[in-house]
């Protein structure tokens, strides 16, 4: 039996395997993209409201569901159901392409949440190509968050809740930026 407090003992350090550095390495990396899409997913619901059953959307002019859900059967569709859409699309869908667009987002979550929750209600196109993108990726986060509140308009006019999200993104979207 080794004793802590003998100095002569050797104690053997366990080393990981090159799997288990590896799986390290990725939740290490993973966490700062979790922590933005859990953030984004924070911003999202509320602001796109959920509705268990299919309505109009009459600014989109399209049906949605959920958490203004377009891309599946127009149904019926319990909370937990909604929720895991939700946790879904941003996680699969929206997060990796707007990773894609501004790599440099990998390490702001607070950035990340707001550009992602951006590209939700936008879509990924309209984000990749936004002038917020576009400045983001040039190294001015002040200016790539203030770009976001652009979007505040359905149909060729302002809209209050559009002018609230965008409000919220943004001011996310500067936390932690000293410049």
């Amino acid at each position: 039996m080794i004793s802590p407090g003998n100095p002569n003992e050797q104690r053997v350090q366990p080393v990981d395997t090159p799997r288990q550095t590896a799986t390290k390495a990725k939740i290490a990396i993973g966490s700062g993209i979790a922590a933005a899409v859990a953030l984004a997913i924070a911003v999202i619901a509320p602001f796109e409201g959920k509705v268990n059953d299919p309505h109009w959307d009459r600014f989109a002019k399209i049906h949605d569901v959920c958490y203004g859900e377009t891309r599946v059967e127009m149904r019926h569709y319990s909370d937990i159901e909604c929720l895991d859409m939700l946790n879904n699309a941003v996680g699969r869908d929206f997060a990796p392409k707007v990773f894609a667009c501004v790599p440099a987002l990998r390490q702001r979550p607070n950035q990340a949440a707001a550009a992602i929750s951006l590209s939700y209600n936008i879509g990924t196109a309209g984000f990749c190509k936004s002038t917020a993108a576009r400045l983001m990726n040039a190294g001015d986060w002040p200016g790539g968050c203030r770009a976001i509140a652009r979007f505040n308009r359905a149909g060729g006019k302002v809209v209050r809740g559009l002018v609230n999200r965008r409000a919220a993104e943004v001011a996310l979207c500067l936390r932690g930026i000293t410049r």
